[in-house]
């Protein structure tokens, strides 16, 4: 024989079928439960406990219960992560902390990888629209760029398939959030940090295609423009996706040895996109003799393991906050009907001997 806080979860999993699981409906308080079905309020809270466990409702603490519109005997409930690589040196941490938020709410997690590349992108989201899923984290694919896939964003939000971007949007998707880190702020902190190190020729390597790219530039110029510094744009170089798989996957340097003869002269420190082009850059400047940081002082963001992994050791920004977590809580929050808002994270710096 079931016990009373069974029955009561049972009618009022009937109830929302009835209602089509419709999403944000507010359920009876506890006290109108409890004198409805003419039993405790503990029975009552146990049977609210159950529906929660499942997915099927969420409370707010002094608001009461609403409906998160999954219907009971829906399909198990599951967030798409889609990013740029899976294999990238800071992914898999972003992965870890966002998997371990959707798994405490009873989602698990699909992962697809576009390496950067709008096709593939386009083939993903195509997928996502035959095989919808709860929600959907996206790393977007040349964020600096126009995106020619806005036509099955748009279609997906048509859906009402919560959204959450991370590390940056695309700007013709207005009114979607993205959890991001401060690029802007970061650039700037790490040139005033060489500035106040007394270097006044400082030359910069960052990727185009991805929107943290201009950002973190934005702020590292403004920097300089700010100490009174010429801002000499022969000293800034630019690559892309396909730049960094040929430096990554074929081991060519011709990137980093066309910025060491043609953006570096008299330069005395260098501002980098992220660990991993600076560690391969002190690689060809130690190479070429070139001393770090007596010669020249390098910078970056992150502080990943490649920090740490190079023969000096790279001063570096670090998250202060974990972005997967608080990508997944904002994912979490418009599942249950709340609203959400971009978040840009704040950066900590990490001085190291490289600068």
């Amino acid at each position: 024989m079931a016990v009373k806080y069974q029955v009561l979860a049972d009618s009022l999993r009937a109830d929302l079928i009835r209602n089509s699981g419709q999403k944000g409906y507010k359920l009876p308080t506890e006290q109108e439960l409890s004198q409805r079905y003419q039993l405790s309020r503990q029975t009552v809270r146990h049977a609210l406990r159950l529906l929660e466990e499942e997915g099927l409702i969420h409370r707010r603490q002094g608001s009461g219960s609403y409906t998160t519109g999954l219907l009971p005997g829906a399909p198990p409930k599951q967030i798409a992560v889609v990013t740029s690589f899976m294999d990238d040196y800071i992914f898999p941490a972003i992965l870890h902390d966002a998997s371990d938020v959707f798994a405490r709410q009873g989602y698990s997690t699909a992962v697809y990888a576009t390496r950067n590349h709008v096709g593939l992108e386009r083939e993903i989201l195509l997928r996502l629209i035959e095989e919808p899923v709860s929600g959907l984290l996206v790393e977007g694919s040349k964020t600096a760029l126009p995106t020619p896939n806005e036509d099955l964003y748009q279609r997906l939000r048509q859906t009402g398939m919560p959204m959450v971007f991370l590390h940056g949007a695309y700007s013709q998707l207005s009114g979607v959030p993205c959890v991001a880190d401060d690029n802007y702020g970061g650039g700037y902190r790490l040139a005033r940090h060489l500035t106040g190190r007394g270097h006044r020729e400082i030359a910069g390597l960052f990727k185009s295609d991805d929107v943290q790219g201009p950002q973190r530039y934005h702020g590292a110029v403004s920097a300089l423009r700010d100490a009174g510094l010429a801002i000499q744009d022969s000293r800034f170089a630019w690559y892309d996706t396909e730049d960094r798989r040929r430096l990554l996957e074929e081991r060519d340097d011709r990137l980093l040895l066309a910025f060491l003869q043609k953006r570096l002269q008299g330069a005395t420190a260098v501002i980098c996109y992220n660990d991993e082009i600076a560690f391969h850059l002190i690689r060809v400047l130690i190479d070429g003799g070139i001393r770090v940081p007596e010669d020249v002082a390098v910078v970056s963001f992150d502080n990943s393991y490649l920090s740490q992994l190079g023969p000096v050791p790279i001063t570096s920004l670090s998250h202060r906050s974990r972005m997967g977590r608080a990508a997944a809580e904002q994912m979490i929050g418009l599942l249950r009907g709340e609203p959400a808002h971009s978040k840009f994270l704040e950066w900590e710096l990490v001085v190291r001997s490289s600068g």
